[in-house]
């Protein structure tokens, strides 16, 4: 794993239960922002151990490979969805 992606993982791990970021916000704590993308494969390829469910595309899209797992984890932390987006937006 790049050091790269050793700051995503170490981003998106400290989440807490019921916090919702996008992608590009992931990045951005990560000091590479413009690196939404490289947020979306490191997770594509190494989400297992973090919560992934917790980063979202950009306007609060649900976007994970399974939308349906995301919304049932995210609904279960309290997150308020409406069709495929999280009410009130996200970072």
């Amino acid at each position: 794993m790049t050091p790269l992606q050793e700051r995503f993982r170490q981003v998106v791990g400290e989440l807490q239960p019921g916090e919702v970021v996008s992608y590009g916000e992931v990045a951005r704590r990560s000091g590479r922002p413009g690196a939404a993308r490289a947020v979306g494969a490191f997770l594509a390829e190494h989400g297992d151990g973090v919560p992934w469910w917790r980063v979202v595309g950009a306007g609060g899209r649900l976007s994970a490979p399974s939308v349906r797992d995301q919304r049932r984890r995210l609904r279960a932390e309290g997150v308020d969805i409406d069709g495929g987006r999280i009410i009130g937006g996200v970072p």
